[in-house]
């Protein structure tokens, strides 16, 4: 295995992933944060608001609407 680097911060790690596993541990709790935020709330109308509800990094909101991990 090569060493990548994390998407999310940036280190440096040997995986299969994109993601170094304390990450991944943290992209899956933002997941859920935002799923259920987005569940629950109809008037969230934008990335930012839907950031500043929830205090996910709008480029981490952006990477999991790419990654059809959450939908708008």
């Amino acid at each position: 295995m090569d060493f990548k680097r994390c998407n999310r911060c940036g280190n440096f790690f040997v995986s299969e992933n994109n993601l170094c596993y304390e990450c991944e541990v943290k992209d899956r709790a933002d997941i859920a944060k935002l799923n259920n935020i987005l569940f629950n709330s109809s008037n969230i109308n934008s990335i930012n608001e839907l950031s500043a509800t929830s205090g996910v990094n709008p480029t981490n909101i952006n990477r999991f609407i790419d990654n059809n991990f959450i939908s708008f």
